[in-house]
């Protein structure tokens, strides 16, 4: 397919402006002007229609397949949600208008929305409050350390070092590093899939500022040492941070607030079916216990006795500004409109079929693809290639065998412990049929991987983009128009 610069004809116009009937001024440096106009496209609306059209029939979404990507899942967003964030109160209102004083009625539903969120996700996560202005869950997660940064400068603690689970999300140790500690992995228990307890034990030390956990983790794999984690950290005033990216497999089952976790973020599109994708927009909301309360970030939204709503600037500990005004307030919307639309019994499904879900594809996937781990899942499983491999079939190739037959590839390569890992999440919203049509395919990639491995070389061989050399990709990039 073309790019829009080679459909461009010189002199075409989709469009034709007045001529200018107020008097010019030249008020540009002539050092800030261009020597010569900018090369833009010229095409006609026609033009510009159809190439933007075409290029939207490439893309791969959930409105048009299974999406089977574990840990950073995207499954099916309601309409009737998309409605509700489009509602014109919500969508028209400006940032700026005034709370309380002329016009403040504006703005009083927008911000009951958001303190209602807040506090049916402290109920949701046993937590004490919730920020909502961070602007995805690695903005979460960053938002988090920061807080636990600021708890031990308050206390005049020492802290240097975060522990991390080998398996854990690639963002924890970068949200760590940002905040100033050194990081090291803690081993998983080879025979459990969990944190190796013991190894734990004679890591944490007086220098320890907190224990970043997943739970479940990214082997699906739900710790149910969970309370053994947070006592060995407080008995040395380090805070236990909860990864929250796996919450869906849990609503209404466990809380991290009631085992003792000190913060936590919420992936809001995983667990409560926001957009996700193409790098936003998203939303991380951070949680914490009583005494994180004061380092929250500014402002705070407060009900007042009135039953008004406003918003606190007076915290005096707090870190700051982490996004501007409300945070992402449209996905917000959509979240609190979810939560209202499945209420508790409907989020306790999600979770239940969650599970379901993922047990069912691991099981029927188990006999042709080797599972590290060979116990019940929680919301993903993980196989490995490996078989395959011996066969010189891996993980990559197998996930491009799996775009010529329609679908979007689960996660490759990670947790990083498992060789030639692949991590399926099926989600809750997928169908039996949906879950079947995959596993017959998956099935009849292994057997394909057994027979004829050299038939792998070209996959995928009907995607708009077949099998580029990715090596040379990454290193010859191409992004700029020379015209």
């Amino acid at each position: 397919m073309s790019v829009i610069f080679e459909k461009s004809v010189a002199g075409r116009r989709g469009v034709g402006l007045p001529a200018c009937d107020v008097p010019l001024v030249d008020c540009i440096p002539d050092d800030c002007l261009r020597a010569q106009a900018a090369p833009l496209c010229e095409l006609s609306e026609l033009d510009v229609v159809r190439h933007f059209t075409a290029l939207s029939r490439l893309n791969f979404g959930v409105d048009t397949g299974f999406y089977p990507l574990g840990s950073c899942t995207m499954k099916y967003n309601p309409r009737v949600s998309e409605r509700i964030a489009g509602l014109e109160g919500f969508s028209q209102l400006h940032p700026f208008l005034p709370q309380l004083r002329s016009g403040g009625l504006l703005t009083q539903g927008a911000l009951q929305l958001l303190y209602e969120l807040e506090r049916v996700l402290c109920e949701i996560a046993g937590m004490r409050a919730f920020t909502l202005q961070p602007l995805a869950g690695a903005h979460g997660e960053l938002t988090g350390m920061m807080l636990i940064a600021a708890y031990h400068r308050d206390k005049g603690n020492v802290k240097t070092t975060v522990l991390i689970p080998d398996e854990a999300h690639g963002t924890n140790p970068s949200s760590a590093a940002i905040t100033g500690y050194g990081t090291q992995g803690v081993p998983t228990d080879p025979a459990t899939g969990r944190l190796d307890l013991v190894a734990l034990e004679g890591m944490v030390d007086a220098t320890t500022a907190a224990i970043m956990l997943t739970n479940p983790n990214t082997l699906g794999i739900f710790n149910s040492d969970i309370e053994k984690v947070v006592e060995i950290a407080h008995r040395h005033d380090a805070q236990v941070y909860y990864d929250g990216a796996n919450l869906n497999a849990i609503l209404g089952k466990f809380r991290p607030g009631d085992a003792g976790i000190d913060v936590m973020h919420i992936n809001v599109h995983k667990t409560f079916a926001t957009p996700h994708g193409g790098g936003g927009p998203g939303a991380g909301p951070v949680g914490v216990r009583e005494h994180l309360l004061p380092f929250l970030p500014i402002s705070r939204i407060q009900k007042r006795s009135d039953n008004s709503y406003v918003l606190d600037y007076e915290q005096p500990k707090s870190i700051g500004y982490v996004a501007p005004f409300y945070g992402n307030f449209s996905i917000l919307v959509r979240a609190y409109a979810y939560i209202m639309l499945l209420g508790g019994k409907g989020l306790i499904e999600v979770s239940e079929n969650a599970v379901l879900n993922a047990n069912y594809v691991m099981q029927a996937l188990k006999a042709k693809y080797e599972l590290p781990y060979d116990r019940p899942c929680m919301h993903e499983c993980v196989f490995s290639a490996s078989r395959q491999a011996e066969k010189g079939v891996h993980a990559t190739d197998i996930a491009k065998a799996l775009i010529d037959r329609g679908y979007h590839p689960p996660t490759v390569y990670f947790p990083l412990i498992v060789k030639e890992a692949m991590m399926v999440e099926p989600t809750e919203t997928e169908s039996k049929e949906t879950l079947d049509a995959f596993v017959a395919a998956m099935l009849e990639i292994a057997d394909e991987a057994e027979q004829a491995p050299e038939s792998f070389a070209d996959r995928p061989r009907h995607a708009p983009v077949c099998r580029p050399d990715e090596v040379r990709a990454a290193r010859e990039m191409d992004v700029c128009f020379d015209g």
